[in-house]
């Protein structure tokens, strides 16, 4: 069977489609925004954690009931709307900064917009594969989306750092709004069934359901409460402070651009290999992959000349992605179909529900104990955390079904 045989499905082609173009425009997002801030409105490393916080917080409250309207409602439909909306917010935003009159608190509440339709996105874009292919084909279908998703990641985060240094932020986000329309019109002419609501269920059982089934898992809510720790720890400090250090040690824009960009391409270049690659015991791999973050928070901590900092990002990106695909594996292979939104929509909220905090403390940590003590000590809780990680029997045994990869 050819590698890109899912792409022979109509559904999955327009899911393919949709999900790549708006993610291409989303990578330009990140650069666009810090440097808006940083240059346009000559704001601060806390003023981008103030926005990035706004987002997370608006996710993080919505994230539980996107999960369960993504499980009772047509999932394409969910990710239309919440295409439109996230396009509407970022038209917004382009608009105030194109016509000269955006306000921190502007990109904070429109930033929290995007968020809220965002928590109903992910957990729809989770659940949706397996219904658009047959299940012999799910595995290669996982496999077709991440290299196109992490492939965009690679051009839009390259073309955002030229596009913002050569013209302006605004004109970086009108594209990614642009991107999003795109993306809803793909995905609406999917023809998917109706939602697997139970008849007479409501939203606050369906919500206990999902929740005993997570913490039924060990595994499952171990690693999840990892990456609550981690994503504070390190994703916090490299977006609010990975700008600042760019501005001031690597070139700027186009330098944060070209890092973002490596970082991609290690994930690129890693979907490539965990296409043939197979550990038996996925989760134990997987955790030790996680290691691979300390690269980009050491090299920033330093701060390393740009080639070492983008080697690092590479490392890091190549790391994570094994992480990322054999995670996708082992709750696909675990968790009833059926139930896959509410159970993803768990599993994000426990990873991002700190992130908030890590985006509004980066900045003033940073600030009274310096960028690299800062750097410091999210290496040292990534590499905790993780390391706790594997004194769980489950996360160290759990092992893939020979059933599950015979495709």
């Amino acid at each position: 069977m050819s590698r890109f045989g899912p792409l022979r499905e109509r559904e999955f082609r327009l899911l393919f489609v949709g999900q790549t173009t708006s993610r291409l425009g989303s990578a330009m997002a990140p650069v666009a925004l810090a440097f808006a801030i940083l240059n346009t409105l000559h704001g601060s490393a806390t003023d981008i954690g103030v926005v990035l916080t706004a987002r997370q917080v608006s996710v993080v409250l919505l994230l539980l009931f996107g999960g369960v309207w993504a499980d009772r409602l047509p999932r394409h439909r969910v990710m239309v709307s919440s295409n439109v909306v996230s396009g509407a917010s970022q038209a917004l935003v382009a608009t105030l900064l194109l016509a000269g009159h955006a306000r921190l608190w502007q990109l904070a509440v429109l930033a929290a917009v995007n968020g809220g339709s965002s928590a109903f996105f992910f957990p729809a874009s989770t659940g949706i594969i397996p219904q658009t292919v047959p299940s012999t084909m799910l595995q290669q279908a996982n496999a077709t989306l991440r290299l196109a998703l992490n492939s965009t990641a690679i051009t839009g985060a390259a073309v955002g750092g030229i596009l913002v240094a050569a013209t302006s932020p605004g004109v970086a986000i009108a594209v990614d709004a642009g991107s999003y329309v795109l993306a809803a019109l793909s995905i609406g002419m999917m023809r998917l069934p109706a939602g697997l609501r139970t008849q007479g269920s409501t939203v606050l059982h369906e919500l206990r359901e999902g929740w005993q089934d997570f913490w039924a898992r060990t595994w499952l809510w171990a690693i999840v409460l990892q990456f609550g720790i981690i994503n504070a720890a390190e994703t916090g400090v490299v977006n609010v402070l990975g700008p600042t250090v760019a501005k001031e040690h690597l070139g700027g824009p186009a330098a944060w651009g070209a890092v973002l960009t490596a970082q991609s391409v290690g994930l690129v270049l890693c979907g490539v290999l965990m296409l043939r690659w197979r550990p038996r015991h996925m989760l134990r791999v997987a955790t030790y992959s996680v290691f691979a973050l300390v690269f980009i928070l050491v090299a920033l901590a330093i701060p390393a000349s740009l080639p070492i900092v983008i080697v690092s990002g590479f490392l890091t990106g190549f790391g994570i992605e094994i992480f990322g695909v054999l995670w996708d594996t082992a709750v696909m292979q675990e968790i009833p179909q059926e139930r896959l939104s509410r159970i993803s929509s768990y599993d994000a909220l426990g990873s991002w529900v700190l992130m908030p905090v890590g985006y509004i403390v980066a900045g003033p940590i940073a600030a009274a104990v310096g960028v690299r003590a800062t750097f410091i000590g999210a290496t040292v809780l990534t590499i905790g955390a993780t390391a706790l990680v594997l004194l769980s029997r489950d996360v160290r045994t759990l092992e893939r079904r020979v059933a599950a990869t015979a495709a």
